[in-house]
């Protein structure tokens, strides 16, 4: 069996105006994050890593925030098409461990939610899943209430 490892990262700015989505849910929030799609940083860190582990380039290369393509795509979809490319090699999940940074609003509530969302997208378990939340103690951007960023370490495997 072939296992590989990748590791994402992604951020994006709070702003007025825009619905917060992380996980694939909507969290209720005064602020939304910025971005090409809908901004789900979490989905994308996933997808960062799953292309990165399977060799296949970065999010950026395969949803351009370029293209009217993905103007305002739900990352969901995104996210899907992620996990048909890393099957297109032959890959298969082994699981995803997730950290939100987030000063506000508390993301620990919205986990199962999250987990359960993104289980049913990747069609695997919620025991494949591990979301967890933590602040930066009010320190640089996301201490400051600027942004959200999310960072995702994936295995997966094939035969």
């Amino acid at each position: 069996m072939k296992i590989r490892v990748g590791m994402g990262f992604d951020v994006h700015r709070l702003v007025e105006g825009r619905k917060l989505v992380l996980g694939g849910i909507v969290i209720p929030h005064s602020l939304g994050l910025l971005g090409h799609s809908d901004a789900d940083a979490l989905i994308h860190a996933i997808c960062d890593a799953l292309l990165g582990a399977a060799n296949m380039r970065d999010i950026g290369y395969h949803f351009p925030d370029t293209s009217d393509d993905t103007l305002d795509m739900d990352s969901k979809l995104i996210l899907k098409q992620t996990m048909a490319l890393i099957a297109s090699k032959g890959y298969q999940l082994g699981n995803v461990d997730a950290t939100i940074c987030a000063e506000r609003p508390k993301i620990n509530p919205h986990v199962p939610a999250m987990k359960a969302c993104l289980a049913q997208v990747m069609n695997c378990e919620e025991d494949q899943i591990s979301i967890k939340a933590t602040t930066t103690e009010k320190l640089g951007f996301t201490g400051r209430e600027e942004g959200i960023s999310a960072y995702a370490t994936v295995l997966i495997m094939k035969d």
